[in-house]
């Protein structure tokens, strides 16, 4: 049995559609939440590895188009797994709030802090040459190895190996998170190769 609209009375249809347009703005902002939260890492509450690469994806566009200078580092953690291991991942948890923490408190509003996955970070840096992303590089690693984490009464640290590109406007964002990554490599071989020479 179908209703007949041409017997409701028009006040009843008007206030039907006012409560229908209310639910759909209500249902289209729940989206833009959730398409919002879909890029954030839900423990650390900075992008994800897919936000950071649609906002890499945009710098390159931008860059292309503009030709302002950005890099990408890339970060990792050094011994993180030992502090998993050993005191479990709630230990561990507590560690990357730490670092997610001083990452973000050291670089600019403009600069972007992401969680690349597991203890893996990223920083895109704007208007940045090559000189100044390995100076912040080098800052970062530093702040790292500073901070301090409590878990159970035990204060935790870990370090970080930090390398970096100057990002191209040919590149992809998959290209550049490669190389940085690459750099990221070579220097936590670097400092291996450093520890061995001084001991």
């Amino acid at each position: 049995m179908t209703s007949d609209l041409s017997q409701t009375p028009p006040r009843e249809l008007l206030a039907e559609v006012a409560r229908l347009r209310r639910d759909l703005a209500r249902a289209e902002q729940r989206i833009a939440e959730l398409e919002a939260r879909a890029d954030i890492d839900p423990l650390l509450d900075i992008l994800n590895r897919r936000g950071f690469e649609r906002e890499l994806t945009r710098s390159l566009a931008y860059l292309k188009r503009y030709g302002t200078g950005a890099a990408l580092m890339f970060i990792d953690l050094d011994g993180f797994k030992p502090i998993n291991d050993r005191y479990g991942h709630a230990a561990g948890d507590i560690v990357l709030k730490a670092v997610a923490a001083t990452l973000a408190g050291h670089v600019r509003a403009s600069d972007v802090v992401a969680r690349l996955g597991g203890d893996e970070f990223g920083v895109l840096m704007w208007n940045a040459s090559e000189a100044a992303m390995l100076s912040k590089a080098a800052d970062l690693e530093a702040v790292i190895a500073r901070a301090r984490a409590e878990f159970d009464g035990v204060e935790l640290s870990v370090g970080a190996s930090a390398g970096g590109v100057v990002l191209r406007s040919c590149a992809t964002a998959a290209d550049v998170i490669a190389e940085a990554d690459r750099a990221m490599y070579a220097r936590k071989k670097a400092k291996r190769g450093l520890a061995k020479a001084t001991q």
